[in-house]
């Protein structure tokens, strides 16, 4: 499922925003899912979208939150602690098609 959402995001993610953040921790089990998406999934959606910053951050202990900062510096984020791959992708999606 992950993937197709990756799909369906196809190059259109400047369209609706300016940047997406991940934060996530390297070990803890809650950061789990979203350490699976970075490494199943980044690679083809920074290829579909070369010039769009997507940035991930990792921190020991920092809750797994995907953030999203829309035009005029509006930020909206949602927590993906104990999600799956395919959640998180889902959250993505929602997160982008959002608007703050």
């Amino acid at each position: 499922m992950a993937a197709a959402v990756v799909r369906s995001l196809g190059s259109s993610l400047g369209k609706n925003l300016r940047e997406i953040r991940i934060h996530l921790c390297q070990k803890s089990a809650a950061s789990s899912g979203a350490r699976d998406f970075v490494e199943q999934h980044y690679v083809n959606l920074k290829k579909a979208n070369p010039d769009f910053p997507i940035l991930i951050r990792e921190c020991s202990g920092v809750q797994a939150r995907v953030w999203a900062r829309h035009d005029f510096g509006k930020e909206s984020s949602v927590s993906v602690d104990n999600m799956s791959a395919d959640q998180v992708a889902a959250a993505l999606q929602t997160l982008i098609q959002s608007k703050p």
